[in-house]
């Protein structure tokens, strides 16, 4: 199974000391949801963006931790036919913020972040239900991502 991942800055954000791996962190969630020839990219951004994309994508004008935003497309070169599954968008401002609220360090919670991302450009969504500190998710895509997330749970990103 081979994947493309693309992992980006903001331009003008101070690039993180374990952004080289990120991408590795991926080619396993994705393997977990049989993602195959699939591309996919990743930026990270500050809230000021992110709340930008959130107002002219969801017309929510507040930050938010994760978008995805689901492509789709396909082309093929010679390595074969690939399809852009879609973007993901992360704050890097928020991130620290989410793990102190769910008393879990930054690396859990930027795997959790990748995971939910990578779920939405699966096609799965959530409803109104979100994670909640101390409650058992019950829609299908928050159980399988505590289930990829348990299944992850000693890779490392963040040290």
């Amino acid at each position: 199974m081979a994947n493309r991942i693309y992992v980006s800055v903001q331009e003008g954000l101070k690039e993180p000391e374990w952004l080289d791996k990120v991408e590795a962190f991926i080619g396993l969630a994705a393997r977990e949801l049989d993602y195959d020839q699939e591309e996919i990219s990743v930026l990270f951004c500050n809230d000021q963006y992110i709340k930008e994309l959130n107002s002219a994508y969801r017309n929510i004008d507040a930050p938010t931790d994760v978008l995805s935003f689901e492509n789709d497309e396909e082309y093929e070169d010679e390595e074969g036919k690939w399809k852009c599954v879609g973007d993901i968008a992360i704050s890097l401002e928020t991130l620290p913020v989410n793990a102190e609220y769910f008393n879990e360090d930054t690396n859990a919670e930027l795997k959790r972040l990748l995971v939910h991302g990578l779920l939405h450009l699966n096609g799965m969504d959530h409803g109104e239900e979100h994670i909640e500190k101390g409650v058992a998710p019950e829609c299908q895509m928050l159980v399988l991502q505590e289930n990829i997330l348990e299944k992850l749970k000693d890779e490392i990103i963040i040290k």
